[in-house]
């Protein structure tokens, strides 16, 4: 099954990301997939970086399936979707590929837990978070909203 990634983040593959092997130590990928992530989620409005307690989300599960290599200064993007929205929890996918010729690298995913941090419980899923990323994915799926990028990543 071939999925679309309509929000990609441009990653510079650093020195110190690199392991003796000479290629992407493999910690490096689900920190990408975090960086990603935050930045899907701030541009779809649902965190502005002013608190962490307000993000209201907590990692429960996390995969990564390595599919090739990534060395030291290739470019790459990593594409986020969210593709399950339950009553408290949200799956997100992850693709890493080569910014210049799209091969995949990697792929991943992620459960996230709607998290209340003052009452340290999950809690549902806001109707505001559901809403945009509904919207979001839904006008993307049907061709209405186009590719998003962020930071000049290509698609």
């Amino acid at each position: 099954m071939t999925v679309d990634y309509h929000f990609y983040y441009p990653i510079e593959i650093r020195y110190g990301d690199i392991d003796a092997q000479r290629h992407l130590n493999n910690a490096r990928y689900f920190t990408f997939m975090e960086q990603a992530r935050i930045h899907y989620l701030m541009h779809l409005g649902l965190w502005q970086e002013a608190d962490f307690d307000q993000i209201g989300i907590i990692l429960a599960e996390q995969s990564c399936t390595y599919l090739k290599p990534i060395t030291l200064q290739q470019r790459i993007e990593v594409g986020v979707r969210t593709e399950r929205l339950g009553e408290k929890s949200i799956l997100m996918r992850y693709s890493l590929r080569d910014a210049s010729d799209h091969q995949e690298l990697a792929t991943g995913s992620t459960i996230l837990v709607s998290y209340d941090y003052q009452r340290a419980r999950s809690m549902k899923i806001p109707d505001s978070w559901r809403a945009s990323i509904e919207s979001f994915e839904a006008e993307l799926e049907s061709g209405a909203g186009g590719n998003e990028n962020v930071k000049g990543a290509s698609t």
